[in-house]
Protein backbone atom coordinates (compact mmCIF):
# COMPACT_ATOMS: atom_id res chain seq x y z
CA UNK A 1 0.00 0.00 0.00
CA UNK A 2 1.59 3.19 -1.00
CA UNK A 3 2.17 6.11 1.60
CA UNK A 4 -0.07 9.19 0.68
CA UNK A 5 2.48 11.14 2.52
CA UNK A 6 5.58 9.67 1.31
CA UNK A 7 4.86 7.57 -1.31
CA UNK A 8 6.74 4.59 -0.24
CA UNK A 9 4.89 1.07 -1.09
CA UNK A 10 5.67 -0.54 1.92
CA UNK A 11 3.72 -0.17 5.13
CA UNK A 12 3.04 -2.56 7.94
CA UNK A 13 -0.72 -3.21 8.66
CA UNK A 14 -0.77 -1.74 13.02
CA UNK A 15 -4.33 -2.78 13.50
CA UNK A 16 -7.83 -4.54 11.87
CA UNK A 17 -11.48 -3.95 12.04
CA UNK A 18 -14.74 -4.58 10.72
CA UNK A 19 -16.92 -2.05 10.13
CA UNK A 20 -20.12 -1.69 8.63
CA UNK A 21 -21.59 -5.11 9.85
CA UNK A 22 -18.48 -7.13 8.36
CA UNK A 23 -18.78 -5.29 4.77
CA UNK A 24 -15.50 -3.49 4.83
CA UNK A 25 -12.24 -3.82 7.49
CA UNK A 26 -10.54 -1.08 8.61
CA UNK A 27 -6.41 -0.92 8.61
CA UNK A 28 -4.39 1.14 10.35
CA UNK A 29 -1.13 0.94 9.29
CA UNK A 30 2.20 2.69 9.44
CA UNK A 31 4.61 3.67 6.19
CA UNK A 32 8.11 1.29 6.62
CA UNK A 33 9.89 5.01 5.60
CA UNK A 34 8.73 8.13 7.30
CA UNK A 35 6.81 6.32 9.90
CA UNK A 36 3.29 8.32 9.38
CA UNK A 37 0.38 6.69 9.76
CA UNK A 38 -2.55 6.04 7.94
CA UNK A 39 -6.11 4.54 7.69
CA UNK A 40 -7.31 2.28 4.55
CA UNK A 41 -10.59 0.39 4.06
CA UNK A 42 -10.74 -3.22 2.04
CA UNK A 43 -14.03 -4.12 0.73
CA UNK A 44 -15.18 -6.59 -1.29
CA UNK A 45 -15.51 -6.08 -5.19
CA UNK A 46 -18.51 -6.65 -6.23
CA UNK A 47 -19.32 -6.86 -10.35
CA UNK A 48 -21.96 -5.47 -11.39
CA UNK A 49 -25.17 -7.68 -12.30
CA UNK A 50 -26.55 -6.44 -15.76
CA UNK A 51 -30.50 -7.51 -16.57
CA UNK A 52 -31.39 -8.40 -20.04
CA UNK A 53 -35.08 -7.44 -19.85
CA UNK A 54 -38.36 -8.94 -22.38
CA UNK A 55 -37.43 -6.15 -24.86
CA UNK A 56 -33.50 -7.59 -25.02
CA UNK A 57 -32.82 -3.77 -23.25
CA UNK A 58 -30.29 -4.19 -20.73
CA UNK A 59 -29.33 -2.45 -17.22
CA UNK A 60 -27.72 -2.58 -13.95
CA UNK A 61 -29.79 -4.71 -11.29
CA UNK A 62 -31.25 -2.26 -8.96
CA UNK A 63 -32.40 -4.00 -5.53
CA UNK A 64 -35.01 -1.53 -5.18
CA UNK A 65 -36.96 -2.48 -7.70
CA UNK A 66 -37.11 -6.30 -6.70
CA UNK A 67 -37.76 -4.90 -3.33
CA UNK A 68 -40.53 -2.68 -4.67
CA UNK A 69 -42.36 -4.96 -6.60
CA UNK A 70 -42.51 -7.81 -3.77
CA UNK A 71 -43.65 -5.19 -1.02
CA UNK A 72 -46.69 -4.79 -3.73
CA UNK A 73 -47.09 -8.72 -3.89
CA UNK A 74 -47.08 -8.14 0.08
CA UNK A 75 -49.10 -5.24 0.02
CA UNK A 76 -51.82 -5.95 2.84
CA UNK A 77 -50.09 -9.25 4.39
CA UNK A 78 -48.41 -9.61 7.58
CA UNK A 79 -44.97 -9.54 5.63
CA UNK A 80 -42.84 -7.88 7.86
CA UNK A 81 -40.27 -5.89 5.66
CA UNK A 82 -37.04 -7.46 7.21
CA UNK A 83 -38.39 -10.92 5.37
CA UNK A 84 -38.62 -9.23 1.99
CA UNK A 85 -34.96 -7.67 2.66
CA UNK A 86 -33.19 -10.93 3.38
CA UNK A 87 -35.03 -12.43 0.74
CA UNK A 88 -33.72 -9.60 -1.64
CA UNK A 89 -30.40 -10.29 -0.09
CA UNK A 90 -30.42 -13.83 -1.17
CA UNK A 91 -31.56 -13.37 -4.57
CA UNK A 92 -28.80 -10.80 -4.81
CA UNK A 93 -26.44 -13.29 -3.12
CA UNK A 94 -27.62 -15.91 -5.61
CA UNK A 95 -26.69 -13.72 -8.91
CA UNK A 96 -23.19 -12.53 -7.21
CA UNK A 97 -22.38 -16.02 -6.88
CA UNK A 98 -23.29 -17.25 -10.80
CA UNK A 99 -21.00 -16.84 -13.02
CA UNK A 100 -23.28 -14.85 -15.51
CA UNK A 101 -22.66 -11.35 -15.24
CA UNK A 102 -25.87 -11.24 -17.42
CA UNK A 103 -29.18 -12.59 -15.99
CA UNK A 104 -32.35 -12.15 -17.68
CA UNK A 105 -35.43 -10.62 -15.94
CA UNK A 106 -37.39 -14.18 -16.22
CA UNK A 107 -34.72 -15.72 -13.66
CA UNK A 108 -34.91 -13.03 -11.33
CA UNK A 109 -38.75 -13.38 -11.60
CA UNK A 110 -38.73 -17.06 -10.76
CA UNK A 111 -36.29 -16.49 -7.96
CA UNK A 112 -38.60 -13.81 -6.95
CA UNK A 113 -41.86 -16.16 -6.68
CA UNK A 114 -39.25 -18.56 -5.29
CA UNK A 115 -38.77 -16.81 -2.30
CA UNK A 116 -42.58 -15.61 -2.20
CA UNK A 117 -43.55 -19.29 -2.31
CA UNK A 118 -42.08 -19.81 1.29
CA UNK A 119 -42.50 -16.47 2.65
CA UNK A 120 -46.27 -15.77 1.72
CA UNK A 121 -48.98 -17.86 -0.98
CA UNK A 122 -51.06 -14.63 -1.33
CA UNK A 123 -48.38 -12.80 -2.04
CA UNK A 124 -46.31 -15.45 -4.15
CA UNK A 125 -49.74 -15.81 -6.44
CA UNK A 126 -50.19 -11.37 -6.92
CA UNK A 127 -46.90 -11.81 -7.71
CA UNK A 128 -46.51 -14.34 -10.30
CA UNK A 129 -50.19 -12.78 -11.74
CA UNK A 130 -48.29 -9.83 -12.83
CA UNK A 131 -44.87 -11.75 -13.72
CA UNK A 132 -46.75 -14.40 -15.85
CA UNK A 133 -49.55 -11.92 -17.23
CA UNK A 134 -52.33 -14.32 -17.18
CA UNK A 135 -54.65 -13.38 -19.49
CA UNK A 136 -57.74 -15.12 -18.08
CA UNK A 137 -59.10 -16.47 -15.13
CA UNK A 138 -58.17 -19.97 -16.60
CA UNK A 139 -54.46 -19.36 -16.56
CA UNK A 140 -54.78 -18.06 -12.99
CA UNK A 141 -56.83 -21.13 -11.91
CA UNK A 142 -54.16 -23.23 -13.37
CA UNK A 143 -51.30 -21.31 -10.89
CA UNK A 144 -53.31 -21.85 -8.04
CA UNK A 145 -54.20 -25.97 -8.69
CA UNK A 146 -50.09 -26.02 -9.55
CA UNK A 147 -49.73 -23.79 -5.95
CA UNK A 148 -52.33 -26.40 -4.28
CA UNK A 149 -51.01 -30.09 -5.55
CA UNK A 150 -46.93 -28.76 -4.33
CA UNK A 151 -48.66 -28.23 -1.44
CA UNK A 152 -50.11 -31.35 -1.24
CA UNK A 153 -46.67 -33.31 -1.56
Amino acid sequence: MKCPFCGYEESKVIDSRPTDEGEKIRRRRECLQCQKRFTTYEIIETLPIVVVKKDKSRQVFDRTKLIGGMLRACEKRPVPLEVIEHAVDDIEAQLQNSIDREVTSIKIGELAMDKLKNIDEVAYVRFASVYRQFRDINSFMDELARLLGNKSV
